[in-house]
C-alpha cells in the first residue's frame, strides 16, 4: 500500500505541468514562446528498485562456500538423526509389512528368478546389494508378516541399514537445500530438525522398504535444482559455466534415480519440467541478451540433462535388472511368450506352422498379458454349474485343446480318426469344435449369464460333455481371421501357429469368445474370466495358437517360433505390463486411505503387531499440521496477491514480496505436483504416498519462517535474530517431545494401555491400545515366561486326541514337516474319583521331515539338491503315542484296556460313581499297595454302584446282537443296534465282503454245521420275525434264544432275479429270466452277490442300494 501511495505522489507532481501545457493550448499561446527549450537528450537508465530495497534479493548461495558454523550445525543434526534412525533397528526381529515384498524381491535377485513388480528396480537392487554384502544367500522367502529373522540367520539389520542411511542423509540434504535457496541458518536448522523427528519418516527409514530411497533421491533432486536456479538467476554471464552445467547434470541424475525407484519420480520430473518451460519462455522473450542461437543452446542443454540423462539412467537400471533375472520365476506369466523365451529353459521349441483338424493346440489370448484358454475339473457354483473356462497365465496340461470339425472323420471313430486322415487346413470361416484333452469336454456357450460379469451382452462359456459324447450345436465356433493383425499372406488365409490372429464366433448366438481383466473368486482360483460377448471389442476377443501338434505333421513340416526380443523390446513390454498391473490394483486394502486424509493425518497403517507390541505408521501431528498450515497460508497469500495485482497494486515491486512468492511458490508447486495427482488414481493408496509431498511442505514451512523472522524488515523481527533462533529451537524440541510420545509405534517398544489412550487423539488412528499391557513390569514378566519355555515347544500343544492335529500355514508344493510326538500321560497310582480324565505330557520329541508334494520322504541329499529350486513350507504335526510300563509303544490294537472317562456326563448312569482302577499291561487289576514304584500302568474307568460293586453293562431293550464273520467264519467285533440288522455282502464264492452300508440293515449268513459259509447260487430273501411269549414257532423255523427271550427265525428262501442295474424284475418275469451277475463298482470288490434280508419287525427301507448286484 505504501508503494501505491508513493506512486500516487509521483503522479500528482507530474500532473500540474500537464495541466499547464493543456491550458496554454486552449489559450492559443505559442508553445515556443511560453516554454523553455527542450532539455538535452539523456540516455534512459534502467529502472531501479525502490530505495527501501537496495538489493534485488538474489545472491550467490553456493553450498560449498558456507561458513564453518553452518557445517558444524549440519553435522550435529546428522548425528542426532543417526541416533534416532538406528535406535534398536534390530527390532522387530521378524518380517514387517511390505518387507514381505521387497525382501522377497532381494531373494529372487540373488536366485536369479524373474519377477514382476509395479516399481522400477533401483531401490530393490540396492537392498539386494546390501543383503548380498552381508552374506544373504537368498534362502529366506519373507513370505508372511511376523516370520522370524533370527533362527534362519537372515542379515536383516544390514538390509535395513540401507533405508536407514537414506533416511539419515535426508537431514543434511534439506539443510543444504535451504541454504541454496538463500534461507538463514536458523531456517535450515528448523527444516532439518523437523525431518529428524517425524515419526512417519523415521518408521519408513528403519525397514526394508522403498520410501526412504525415494525420498533421498527426491531431496537430492530438489537440492540440485535449487542450486541450479540460484546460478541461473545470477544472470546470463553464469550460463554454461562449469557450476551451471554441474547442477543441471546433477538434477538430471537425481530425476533418473528418483523415477528408477518409483514412478512417483514422474511427479518430480513434472515439477522440474514445468519450471524449465517457464525459464525457456522467459529467455525467449529476452531478445536483448539472448539471441536465437543462444536460446537453442539453452534448449538443448536442458533437453540433454533433464531428459537424456534421466532416460539413460532409467534404462540402465532395467539393463541390470534383466541381467540379474535370467531364470524363470513367478513373474514370467505376466510376460509374453516372446519375452519368456529369453529366460533360461523357457525357450519354446519350433512348432508346426500349419494348423489342421486333429491338431492338439494351446490357444493364447492376445491382449491381456497372454493368458491361455484353460479349463479344469471344477464347476461354476452358479449359472449352468458346468465346468469352468478361464484364462491361465502359465503353461499347463489343462491348456491343451483338440480341434475337431463338425462331424467325425470318415475312416475312423472318435478323436483317433483324425490320426488316419491327411491334414485338412483350418481356413478362414471354418466351423470348429474345441475338445478339452484333460477332461473330455468341449468348449461350450449358451444363454446363461457369466458368474462374475452378469451383463446381458455376455454369455457364460463352459466345458460340457463327456467322453464319447458327440457334442451339440452350442459347441460350434466359426474362425474369423483378423487379417490386419496376422503376419504374412498365408496366415491371412488359413490359421497358422503364432502368425494368425483370429476370433472365435459362436455359431448359435453370434457372440465372440472374450476375456478381460476380471478375476474369478476363490472358487475359480482367481483366474481370469472368459465369456462370450456380443459386440466384443477387438483387442479382448483376439486369440492365436501357440503350440501345435499333429500326427501327420512330422519334423519335415514347416516350423515357426517366436522372435526373441532385444533389450528395447523387453524394456518396452515390461513398462506396459507394469503400467497395466499398477492401474489394476484397485481392490480395497485394510489400511488404505485417500489423499484428502493425508495432510491432516487422519489415518495411518498398521505395519506389525506381536507380543503386545505394535509398529504403526503415523506422522508427527505437530509437524504434519504445521506444514499443512504453511501450505494453506501460502495459498491464501497467493490468492490475495493476484487480486491486488489485478486491481493495479504494485506489490511485486517490493523485493521481499516478490521473493517470497517465488521461493515459497517453488516449494508449494513441488508439494502440489507430488500430492494432487493421487486424486486421479483409483488404485490402492496409503499414507506413505504422501511422504515426498511432506518433504516439500516442510521446506515451505521453514521458508515461511525465514521470511517472517529474518527477511521482512517491516515486522521488526529481523533486528532480533535471537527470537528466530529461540522459536526454531523450541519448535524442534516440542517436535522431539511429540515424537517420543509416539515412538513406541516407531520402534515396536513396550507401551502401556494408559499411555496409549492419552495420545490417541482420534478414533481414526486405529491402532488398538488393548494390544499393550497394563504396565511395563508386565513386559518383563512376559519376557521371563517366554524365556522359560523350552525351545522344543515351538508349536502349542493340542488337546489329546486320537487323531493327529495338523496346522497348515499355506499350501505350497514342497513342505518340510515338523512332527512332535508326545508320550502317553503317566498315571497316578492311587485310585481316585475323577469327573474328567486328564493327560499329563511325560515328554516331547521333535524331528523334521522333508517331503515332496506327493508325501514322499526326502533324504538330506535330495533336500540339499532342491534348495533354491523349490519352495519349502513348514507344517506342524502333533502325534500322541501310548507307552507301557517298560516305555515301549503300545500299538493301536493293544489299547483296549485303556479307557477315558467320557466327556458327556450323561453317559454315566445316574447315581453311579466313576472309579479309576489301575490295571497292568494284560488288563488285570493291580491290588492296592502292590504297585511297583517305577511301573507305568494304564488306567481303566468302570462304573460302580453305591456299594462299590462294578455295574455290568445292561443290554438294551429289545436288541439283537448281530455277529459279523469273515470269510473263514471267524467272529468280528460285534456291534449292537436297536432293532436293526446289518447287511453283509458276500461274493459268488460265499466270501464275506466289507458291507457298503449298515444303516438299519444287517447280514444273515447261511453256514453249515462246521461254520462254513454256504455258497449262494442266487439272491436269497430271508425274513426274521419275533414271537410273542407263548406263541408257537412255525414249522421249519430256527429257534434262537437271546437276552432271556426266545428268538425264532423263519427262513423263507426264494430266488429273486434282477435286471442289469440290480433292480428286481416283476413277478411275472421272474421265472428264469436272467442269471444274477455282479457289477464292478469303483472302490468296491468285484463280483458281489448280496443277500436281501428284511426284518419283519420294521418297515423295509426306502433307500436304494449303493451297488447293483
Amino acid at each position: 500500500m505504501a508503494q501505491k501511495d508513493k506512486l500516487g505522489v509521483s503522479n500528482a507532481e507530474a500532473s500540474p505541468s500537464r495541466k499547464r501545457s493543456s491550458s496554454s493550448k486552449k489559450n492559443g499561446s505559442s508553445p515556443t514562446a511560453q516554454t523553455s527549450p527542450p532539455p538535452p537528450y539523456v540516455e534512459k537508465q534502467p529502472q531501479t528498485t525502490p530505495a527501501e530495497d537496495p538489493d534485488s534479493g538474489i545472491k550467490d548461495n553456493d553450498i560449498f562456500l558456507l561458513p564453518s558454523s553452518d557445517y558444524t550445525i549440519m553435522v550435529l543434526l546428522t548425528v542426532i538423526a543417526v541416533a534416532v534412525r538406528l535406535f534398536r533397528i534390530y527390532q522387530p526381529s521378524s518380517v514387517v509389512f511390505d518387507e514381505v515384498h521387497f525382501g522377497g524381491f532381494a531373494m529372487k535377485y540373488i536366485k536369479g528368478r524373474f519377477f514382476m513388480d509395479v516399481h522400477p528396480p533401483l531401490a530393490k537392487l540396492l537392498l539386494t546389494l546390501a543383503g548380498w554384502l552381508a552374506g544373504f544367500d537368498g534362502n529366506f522367502d519373507f513370505k508372511e508378516i511376523g516370520k522370524d529373522y533370527l533362527e534362519p540367520g537372515v542379515p536383516y539389520v544390514a538390509m535395513r541399514l540401507l533405508p536407514a542411511i537414506c533416511g539419515i542423509a535426508v537431514v543434511p540434504t534439506i539443510f543444504l537445500t535451504m541454504k541454496a535457496a538463500g534461507c538463514s541458518t536458523a531456517a535450515a536448522t528448523l527444516a532439518a530438525g523437523l525431518i529428524v523427528f517425524d515419526n512417519a519418516l523415521a518408521t519408513q527409514s528403519r525397514l526394508i522398504l522403498l520410501d526412504a530411497p525415494l525420498i533421498i533421491f527426491t531431496a537430492i533432486t530438489g537440492l540440485a535444482w535449487t542450486s541450479f536456479l540460484n546460478v541461473h538467476e545470477q544472470g546470463h554471464s553464469q550460463a554454461f559455466t562449469p557450476n551451471w552445467w554441474f547442477w543441471l547434470a546433477c538434477t538430471g541424475l537425481g530425476l533418473g534415480a528418483t523415477v528408477s525407484v518409483k514412478w512417483v519420480g514422474l511427479f518430480t520430473i513434472a515439477w522440474v519440467g514445468s519450471l524449465t518451460i517457464l525459464q525457456l519462455w522467459s529467455l525467449l522473450g529476452d531478445t536483448k541478451n539472448v539471441s536465437a542461437s543462444t536460446w537453442m543452446k539453452h534448449f538443448f542443454a536442458r533437453a540433454w540433462c533433464l531428459i537424456g540423462i534421466p532416460v539413460t539412467f532409467y534404462m540402465a537400471m532395467f539393463a541390470i535388472h534383466f541381467t540379474c533375472l535370467r531364470n524363470p520365476g513367478e513373474g514370467d506369466g505376466f510376460m509374453s511368450s516372446e519375452f519368456q523365451s529369453t529366460l533360461n529353459s523357457k525357450g519354446m521349441r519350433d512348432v508346426s506352422a500349419d494348423v489342421a483338424f486333429g491338431s492338439k493346440v494351446s490357444i493364447r489370448h492376445w491382449n491381456t498379458q497372454g493368458g491361455y484358454l484353460h479349463s479344469h475339473a471344477s464347476m461354476y457354483p452358479t449359472g449352468s454349474k458346468q465346468q469352468q473356462i478361464t484364462l491361465y497365465p502359465h503353461k499347463d496340461e489343462n491348456n491343451l485343446w483338440f480341434l475337431e470339425n463338425q462331424t467325425y472323420p470318415e475312416g475312423g471313430a472318435g478323436l483317433t480318426g483324425f490320426d488316419e486322415m491327411n491334414p485338412i487346413w483350418i481356413e478362414d470361416g471354418a466351423i470348429i469344435k474345441l475338445y478339452h484333452v484333460s477332461t473330455d469336454r468341449r468348449l461350450h456357450s449358451h444363454d446363461h449369464r457369466p458368474p462374475v460379469t452378469e451383463a446381458d451382452w455376455q454369455n457364460e462359456v463352459s466345458a460340457y460333455g463327456y467322453k464319447g459324447f458327440e457334442g451339440d450345436a452350442n459347441d460350434m465356433f466359426r474362425v474369423e481371421i483378423v487379417k490386419k493383425m496376422s503376419d504374412g499372406p498365408v496366415a491371412k488365409e488359413r490359421v497358422r501357429t503364432i502368425q494368425t490372429k483370429f476370433r472365435l464366433i459362436h455359431t448359435m448366438s453370434g457372440c465372440v469368445l472374450f476375456s478381460h481383466k476380471v478375476k474369478l473368486p476363490a472358487w475359480g482360483f482367481e483366474q481370469q474370466e472368459v465369456t462370450c460377448a456380443k459386440g466384443a471389442t477387438l483387442p479382448n476377443s483376439i486369440w492365436y495358437i501357440e503350440s501345435n501338434e499333429h500326427p501327420k505333421l512330422d519334423e519335415t513340416a514347416e516350423r515357426v517360433n517366436y522372435k526373441k526380443p532385444g533389450f528395447f523390446g523387453k524394456f518396452w513390454e515390461l513398462q506396459k505390463v507394469m503400467w497395466t498391473t499398477n492401474a489394476g490394483l484397485v481392490e480395497s486394502h485394510a489400511w488404505d486411505s485417500r489423499p484428502e486424509s493425508w495432510p491432516i493425518l487422519r489415518r495411518g497403517i498398521n505395519f506389525w503387531g506381536k507380543e503386545h507390541r505394535q509398529v504403526y505408521l503415523i506422522g508427527n501431528p505437530l509437524i504434519w499440521w504445521s506444514s499443512t498450515a504453511a501450505i494453506a497460508l501460502y495459498a491464501l497469500f497467493k490468492g490475495l496477491a493476484v487480486l491486488r495485482w489485478q486491481r493495479g497494486y504494485r506489490d511485486y515491486a517490493v523485493t521481499n514480496f516478490r521473493r517470497f512468492d517465488y521461493e515459497v511458490g517453488v516449494a508449494v508447486l513441488a508439494w502440489a505436483f507430488h500430492y494432487f495427482p493421487f486424486f486421479l488414481m483409483q488404485r490402492q493408496l496409503f499414507l506413505h504416498h504422501y511422504l515426498p509431498a511432506l518433504y516439500f511442505a516442510v521446506v515451505a514451512l521453514s521458508q515461511t519462517f525465514d521470511f517472517v523472522f529474518f527477511r521482512i524488515k517491516s515486522l521488526g523481527l529481523k533486528k532480533i535474530p535471537v527470537a528466530g533462533w529461540a522459536l526454531a529451537v523450541s519448535f524442534i524440541a516440542l517436535s522431539a517431545v511429540v515424537y517420543s510420545l509416539y515412538s513406541p509405534l516407531v520402534y515396536g517398544n513396550p507401551w502401556t494401555k494408559s499411555s496409549c489412550r492419552q495420545v490417541k487423539l482420534f478414533d481414526t488412528w486405529d491402532w488398538d491400545c488393548n494390544t499393550f499391557l497394563d504396565n511395563y513390569a508386565d513386559y518383563s514378566k512376559a519376557a521371563t515366561t517366554k524365556a522359560a519355555i523350552p525351545a522344543t515347544s515351538a508349536a502349542p500343544l493340542a488337546a489329546p486326541s486320537a487323531q493327529q492335529g495338523v496346522q497348515q500355514q499355506q499350501p505350497v508344493v514342497q513342505q518340510p514337516i515338523v512332527q512332535q510326538e508326545e508320550k502317553a500321560p503317566e498315571p497316578k497310582i492311587d485310585a481316585m474319583i475323577t469327573p474328567q480324565a486328564k493327560q499329563v505330557v511325560v515328554g516331547t520329541v521333535e524331528h523334521i521331515e522333508y517331503r515332496d508334494q506327493d508325501g514322499n520322504l526326502l533324504d538330506e541329499e535330495q533336500v540339499k539338491a532342491l534348495e533354491g529350486e523349490v519352495k519349502f513350507e513348514t507344517k506342524y504335526e502333533t502325534r500322541y503315542r501310548m507307552i507301557d510300563e517298560n516305555g515301549n509303544e503300545v500299538p493301536a490294537d493293544g489299547r483296549d484296556n485303556v479307557a477315558m472317562v467320557p466327556e458327556n456326563a450323561e453317559a454315566i448312569e445316574p447315581g453311579a460313581q466313576t472309579i479309576v482302577i489301575e490295571v497292568d499291561q494284560d488288563g488285570n487289576p493291580i491290588p492296592s499297595g502292590n504297585e511297583a514304584e517305577d511301573t507305568r500302568v494304564e488306567t481303566v474307568v468302570v462304573e460302580v454302584d453305591k456299594n462299590g460293586n462294578t455295574i455290568q453293562p445292561k443290554p438294551q431293550q429289545e436288541q439283537t446282537v448281530v455277529v459279523e464273520v469273515d470269510e473263514n467264519g471267524n467272529t468280528i467285533q460285534p456291534k449292537s443296534q436297536e432293532e436293526k440288522t446289518v447287511v453283509v455282502e458276500v461274493d459268488e464264492n460265499g466270501n464275506t465282503i466289507q458291507p457298503k452300508s449298515q444303516q438299519e440293515q444287517t447280514v444273515v449268513v447261511e453256514v453249515d454245521e462246521n461254520g462254513n459259509t454256504i455258497q449262494s447260487q442266487a439272491a436269497e430273501e430271508t425274513r426274521t420275525i419275533w414271537l410273542e411269549p407263548g406263541e408257537a414257532a412255525p414249522s421249519g423255523a430256527i429257534v434262537e434264544e437271546a437276552a432271556g427271550q426266545r428268538k425264532h427265525q423263519l427262513e423263507e428262501v426264494r430266488t429273486v432275479y434282477v435286471d442289469d442295474y440290480g433292480n428286481p424284475l416283476p413277478d411275472e418275469e421272474q421265472d428264469g429270466y436272467v442269471e444274477i451277475k455282479g457289477t464292478n463298482i469303483p472302490g468296491q470288490e468285484p463280483q458281489v452277490i448280496s443277500t436281501i434280508v428284511q426284518a419283519a419287525a420294521e418297515a423295509t427301507t426306502d433307500a436304494e442300494p449303493e451297488s447293483s448286484n
